[in-house]
C-alpha cells in the first residue's frame, strides 16, 4: 500500500483503530479514530479523493479512547522536586515527564512554588515548552508565588512570601523571564493596581490562591482576567455565608467560565467537598495532582533532598511521624475517584475535568484535550475501570500495560513503541 509522503520525503503512517469508545463531543460512543503522523485526521478525504486505506489497524475491543490527561499543578515526582535550587532541571523534567506517561499525562506544566528571586533566574530559563521524546509535553510553568498571602502560606517558606503586588514591573522582575510561564497563582487581595490585567494581556492565565480574599477582591480579580482557582478549599477560607470568598467564584453569573483545580485525591478533598464542587459548577472543574517530589515512588522511607519521607498506604508522610508532607495523587486515580464518589458524574464527565477543562484553561482546546480533527494525536486508551491500557503522544505510544491489554484481549504491535 502507497504510503502519504511529506515535503521531506518521509513516509507518514495511517493508523485506523477501530471498535472503540470515543469520547468526542461530549458523548461516549463506538466509533473509529485515525491518526496520520502526529495528527487527527478525517477519513473521508482517504477514501472518496486519495483512495487509500490505513496502513496499521488496530481493533480495540469497544475499549475507551479519550485524550491524553493534562495536569496543571505538579512540583515534580519520582525523586524530584522542581523547586530544589541545585537540581539538574533538564534531567528532573525528562524524569518526570518519562513517567508520567504510564498514568495517561501527556501533557503538563511544571510548578514552582514560592522562593527567592535568584532560584527563578536559575530555573524558569530551562524549563522550555514543548516535547520531550517518550514523555509527556511541556505547556508551560505553573508558578505558584510568591505574592500570596502569608496568612494562607501552607508549605511555602514564608521569608521569601512578597506580601504585596505594586506593578508588573514588579512581577517581572522577580521572576526575570515569563517567557515559559503559562499560569501564575496569585492572592487577589494583594493586587491594588490591576496588575492581574496586564499579566492576562501578555498571555498568562492568572490564577487565584493561596488567599483570604473577600468575594469583592475575588470578582475583581475576575473582572480583570483571572480564570481559575489554584486547589480548591486548601489555603483559603472556610466558606461563610455572609462572605464566601473565593469559593463564591464558582456560581459567579457571568458568560465567561471560572475554572477551577482541585486534588481529587480522597485525602486533601473529602468526597463531600468535590460533590459540592461537582454540582455548583462542573463545567469549570480541573482535575489536578499538586504532586510533590514523592509521587510514583514505592511504599518505603526515601530520601529526597535533606528530608527524610516514608510512603505507606498510598500517603506521604514525613518519615517516623504521622505529619502529610503533600499529595502524591496521580491524575488517573483522580479521574477514577471522581467518577465513582460523585453520583451524576459520568465517565466522560470525569474524563473531560482532566483533559478538555485543562485545555481550556490554557487556551489550547482546539488541539489538546480533544479528539477533534486536526487536534494533536495525544490520547490514551482505558478500559471499563477506567485503568490506563497505552498513551500516545504526537501519535507515538509511549506507554503500554500488556498484560491489561492482553486482558482486555487488545492486540497492539512494538512497532507503535518508542
Amino acid at each position: 500500500m502507497d504510503k502519504m509522503i511529506d515535503n521531506n520525503n518521509k513516509p507518514f503512517i495511517i493508523i485506523r483503530f477501530k471498535n472503540v469508545k470515543l469520547i468526542k463531543n461530549g458523548h461516549l460512543f463506538v466509533d473509529d479514530l485515525w491518526i496520520h503522523d502526529d495528527i487527527i485526521i478525517n477519513p473521508e478525504p482517504l477514501f472518496f479523493e486519495q483512495r487509500k486505506e490505513a496502513d496499521i489497524v488496530v481493533d480495540c475491543k469497544q475499549a475507551i479512547i479519550a485524550p491524553g490527561y493534562i495536569d496543571l499543578q505538579i512540583n515534580g515526582g519520582f525523586g524530584y522536586d522542581f523547586s530544589t535550587p541545585d537540581i539538574d532541571i533538564n534531567q528532573a523534567l525528562q524524569v518526570v515527564s518519562k513517567n508520567l506517561v504510564r498514568y495517561g499525562v501527556t501533557s503538563f506544566c511544571p510548578t514552582l512554588i514560592t522562593q527567592p528571586s535568584s532560584n527563578y533566574r536559575m530555573l524558569l530559563p530551562h524549563m522550555k515548552r514543548g516535547p520531550i521524546i517518550g514523555g509527556a509535553n511541556i505547556l508551560g510553568i505553573h508558578v505558584e508565588g510568591p505574592f500570596i498571602n502569608p496568612e494562607k502560606k501552607g508549605a511555602h517558606p514564608e521569608r521569601h512570601i512578597q506580601n504585596e503586588i505594586n506593578s508588573i514591573e514588579q512581577i517581572e522582575q522577580y521572576y526575570h523571564d515569563l517567557s515559559n510561564v503559562s499560569i501564575i497563582t496569585i492572592a487577589p487581595e494583594l493586587d491594588k493596581n490591576n496588575v492581574c490585567q496586564q499579566l492576562v494581556s501578555k498571555g498568562i492565565v492568572v490564577s487565584l490562591g493561596h488567599s483570604n480574599a473577600c468575594l469583592d477582591d475575588s470578582e475583581r480579580a475576575f473582572r480583570n482576567g483571572a480564570s481559575m482557582i489554584t486547589h480548591l478549599f486548601n489555603a483559603m477560607p472556610l466558606f461563610h455565608h455572609r462572605d464566601p470568598g473565593l469559593l463564591g467564584l464558582l456560581t459567579i453569573d457571568s458568560k465567561r467560565q471560572m475554572y477551577y483545580g482541585i486534588i481529587a485525591d480522597g485525602i486533601h478533598t473529602h468526597y463531600s467537598a468535590l460533590r459540592l464542587a461537582f454540582y455548583a459548577n462542573r463545567d469549570g472543574m480541573v482535575l489536578v495532582s499538586d504532586a510533590i517530589s514523592a509521587a510514583g515512588l514505592e511504599t518505603g522511607i526515601h530520601k529526597i533532598g535533606s528530608e527524610m519521607i516514608e510512603i505507606k498506604n498510598n500517603r506521604a508522610y514525613l518519615a517516623g511521624t504521622n505529619t502529610l508532607c503533600g499529595s502524591i495523587a496521580t491524575l488517573d486515580h483522580c479521574v477514577r475517584y471522581l467518577q465513582t464518589k460523585v453520583p451524576d458524574c459520568s465517565i466522560v464527565d470525569a474524563i473531560e475535568c482532566a483533559t478538555l477543562h485543562p485545555a481550556c484553561v490554557l487556551g489550547i482546546e482546539h488541539r489538546k484535550g480533544t479528539l477533534e480533527f486536526g487536534a494533536d494525536a495525544d490520547f490514551i486508551i482505558l478500559n471499563d475501570q477506567l485503568e490506563i491500557l497505552a498513551t500516545f503522544v504526537a501519535g507515538k505510544c509511549v506507554f503500554i500495560d500488556y498484560e491489561k491489554m492482553k486482558q482486555s484481549k487488545i492486540e497492539m504491535n512494538k512497532v507503535f513503541c518508542i
